[in-house]
């Protein structure tokens, strides 16, 4: 038999920023996407929101990581953290 990943084809990935991670084993990612606007020709700029599975909850708010798209792991979650690209330095500000 061939190799699995042949057989799966091409998983959806996305490159974007951790904007919460308080749930368990459970990210948010933001995804920017800009595009040019089909009748003002303008560059819009829109933003989606992926609930995305961290097993090692290494991902941290700020930090820039790639997703991969994987089967439902619950209702609102069906990507996987694949690698933290880029950390984030700054201090997070705890609300007294």
């Amino acid at each position: 038999m061939a190799d699995s990943t042949l057989i799966r084809g091409q998983r959806k990935e996305r490159i974007g920023e951790v904007v919460s991670n308080k749930m368990a084993k459970t990210i948010v990612v933001q995804v920017e996407r800009r595009y040019r606007h089909a009748q003002f020709k303008k560059v819009v700029t829109s933003y989606h929101k992926f609930y995305a599975h961290d097993e090692k909850n290494e991902a941290k708010i700020g930090d820039k990581v790639r997703i991969e798209e994987t089967r439902p792991l619950s209702k609102l979650k069906c990507w996987r953290l694949v690698e933290v690209l880029d950390r984030n330095n700054q201090p997070t500000l705890v609300a007294a």
